[in-house]
């Protein structure tokens, strides 16, 4: 039996995932993928695969690569995905078709704990409130009994504490072989059990770190591995290009300093002057920041020559020289020392790549490459390929030695590009020749649910917009008890939003909850604002959750506790992003027009993920709210709403407000 002909039955009605899996219904289009993804596991090559929301793609490449039998790497956008793909999906199909498959979990040395950092943690923590040195205790017991070594264990440590760095390592201060505790590293040993595995989840942004560096343990295991997939893939180039840039910043000097201050307390006190070392370092991170103090609070800034926009040649070189002068310094000084262990060999390497970083930028950037700097709290140097087309074309070229790498690659998403050949993704990625296949959602999006673009409306750009916009939100939420989510394309939107509402809900005497993104962690605000809808939640009104960025995917809230999504305003890349910018001008280069190539597929793609939030399941319904009359008004707007789910369009006002009462009335239905 070929591998097709084995998906084709598994999925296929009273086949083992329909004995296995409680609630699974043959499905044609995640029949079709799953299909479509054994055969690229058969053949080899190139697989991309844009599948709408419900169509339920993750069996539909989990199950083809378990029957296939040889080594896979799954590799998603986020750690949720990773776990969830981990701990729940893969292990329920290893159980339903019984397979003895070894599954392992990769993550990124940041994620283990080090022995032998947490070991020097307590001289380190006289920056450590109260509530921190608890928590560090607390790590130090757990570390006693843990297997895998996973901070996220440990659930009182959020991601932001200023613990972690005290007991994880980075690529910067890690031993290496050198280590003493070697033997004990969990990041090693998560490596060890990868390697000897059938089956490893690892994510994006390790999957680039180790591309770029040669040290996460996936360079290692791509030879061994037979199909990569690569799930949430619409975030595979923009993770990729962060991934390749090459950086330097002050904050890295600062950083450098203190871990030379540390050395007045090690082997080599006495036989340097640290506490001298880490003033040059201090001084002249500071000197070249110092440049920065009058040119204005702009974050982002566009570097087109050998010199910044707005500063003088030659104090920029000075500057320069002045932070190279210290690194070589302290290069010199720790190598002479580099004898008594190998912390000080790692960190003399630390100075000569800082270094090389630095004296990068000392030039004007290379054609293909786009920089740019970042002033706030530090000032920070980049620079990166506008795609990650040469990488990826390199790695999936068909043309590849047998043994050397993957054979065939697997490229999922719900949205990948706003044409028939899916070309905003596969251009940037370098996919030339890849087979392309899309495959619509199951729902009945026109029955289940309805988009509104209000027409008399205030531009994005007016004073008013975001009143307005809570306006409309409050009478929405007001109608259906909460149930309500807004997207916003800015965090100062998102403020002016949430205190808006606020605001009227207080003045029409209402309880309504208003959670804001950043307030607690996304898992958290996630749980309040569905149990928000159940009547034992105490909250008559209900809830409104506000947020941005990372809330426009990845949340998945089925059922009745969101019934109206609002979406400010149109999700345009910002104009002054430096690489939105110079991927524009590449287009413009070329001949091509950089509206209609670039901008518009990126927002296109962004409204439908934001979108997608909405209906979940075969029994959602709710109503869709786009507060951007560009999208009544303006030509594109016609081609953006197509590019939304099939939803019926509400013409005015009146039918917004019976759309409402409809769906109130099925939370409320008569006696």
């Amino acid at each position: 039996m070929t591998l097709q002909s084995a998906v084709q039955a598994a999925f296929a009605p009273g086949g083992t995932l329909a004995r296995s899996l409680p609630g699974f219904r043959s499905r044609p289009g995640q029949t079709e993928m799953a299909v479509a993804v054994a055969r690229t596991i058969e053949d080899g090559g190139v697989l991309v695969v844009e599948a709408g929301t419900g169509v339920g793609k993750i069996l539909a490449y989990v199950v083809p690569a378990l029957l296939g039998g040889e080594k896979v790497l799954f590799s998603t956008a986020t750690k949720a995905l990773q776990e969830q793909l981990f701990l729940r999906d893969i292990p329920r199909l290893l159980k339903a078709f019984g397979f003895p498959v070894r599954l392992a979990l990769l993550k990124g040395r940041s994620s283990y704990l080090c022995t032998q950092r947490l070991q020097g943690a307590r001289q380190t923590t006289q920056n450590l409130g109260p509530a921190d040195l608890r928590l560090l205790a607390r790590v130090e017991d757990w570390a006693l009994s843990t297997v895998l070594g996973d901070i996220a264990e440990v659930p009182e440590l959020d991601e932001r504490s200023p613990v972690i760095p005290l007991v994880t390592s980075t690529r910067d201060n890690c031993l290496g072989s050198g280590c003493p505790q070697i033997r004990n590293c969990h990041t090693q040993l998560a490596r060890q059990e990868a390697m000897k595995a059938d089956i490893v989840v690892v994510n994006h942004h390790l999957f680039f770190a180790d591309l770029g560096v040669r040290a996460s343990g996936v360079a290692e295991l791509l030879p061994s591995v037979t199909t990569v997939v690569f799930d949430e893939a619409h975030q595979l180039n923009d993770i990729g290009v962060h991934f390749f840039a090459r950086q330097w910043s002050t904050g890295q000097m600062l950083s450098l300093g203190r871990d030379l201050a540390e050395q007045t307390q090690g082997p080599a006190r006495g036989l340097v002057d640290w506490l001298g070392l880490q003033a040059d370092a201090i001084d002249a991170a500071q000197a070249l920041k110092t440049l920065f103090a009058s040119t204005g609070s702009q974050p982002m800034r566009p570097w087109l020559d050998a010199t910044p926009e707005g500063l003088a040649s030659a104090p920029w070189q000075a500057a320069v020289a002045r932070c190279e002068g210290a690194l070589v310094a302290a290069s010199a000084a720790v190598r002479a020392v580099d004898e008594l262990g190998p912390a000080f060999t790692v960190l003399a390497e630390r100075c000569d790549t800082l270094l090389q970083n630095l004296q990068l930028f000392s030039t004007a950037p290379p054609e293909g490459q786009v920089r740019w700097l970042e002033v706030g709290a530090q000032v920070q140097l980049s620079q990166s390929p506008l795609t990650i087309a040469e990488p990826m074309r390199a790695l999936a070229r068909p043309d590849a030695a047998p043994g050397t790498q993957p054979k065939s690659w697997i490229f999922t998403s719900a949205t990948l590009g706003t044409d028939a050949q899916l070309s905003w993704f596969v251009d940037a990625c370098g996919l030339d020749g890849a087979q392309v296949l899309r495959v619509a959602s199951p729902f009945d999006y026109a029955t289940q649910a309805a988009v509104y673009v209000p027409r008399e409306f205030p531009r994005p750009q007016d004073a008013t917009h975001s009143a307005a916009v809570a306006a409309l939100t409050a009478q929405g939420a007001s109608a259906l008890g909460g149930r309500t989510m807004v997207l916003t394309t800015t965090t100062r939107a998102m403020r002016a939003i949430a205190d808006a509402l606020r605001q009227q809900f207080a003045a029409a005497g209402l309880d309504t909850e208003v959670l804001v993104q950043g307030q607690a962690p996304k898992r958290e605000l996630v749980d309040r604002f569905v149990g928000a809808c159940v009547p034992q939640a105490g909250l008559e009104s209900g809830c409104v959750l506000v947020a941005t960025a990372s809330f426009w995917e990845g949340i998945d809230i089925a059922g009745d506790a969101l019934q109206l999504l609002v979406i400010d305003k149109l999700p345009f890349a910002p104009p002054d992003d430096p690489l939105v910018q110079a991927r524009a001008s590449a287009q413009v280069a070329g001949g091509g027009n950089a509206f209609k190539s670039l901008h518009l597929p990126q927002a296109a793609i962004a409204l439908k993920q934001g979108a997608g939030r909405l209906i979940r399941s075969e029994t959602d319904r709710g109503i869709l709210v786009v507060c951007d009359v560009r999208l009544a008004q303006m030509g594109y707007g016609k081609k953006l709403l197509e590019g939304l789910p099939p939803m019926r369009r509400l013409a005015d006002g009146d039918a917004w407000l019976d759309a409402l009462a409809d769906l109130a009335a099925t939370n409320n239905p008569p006696v």
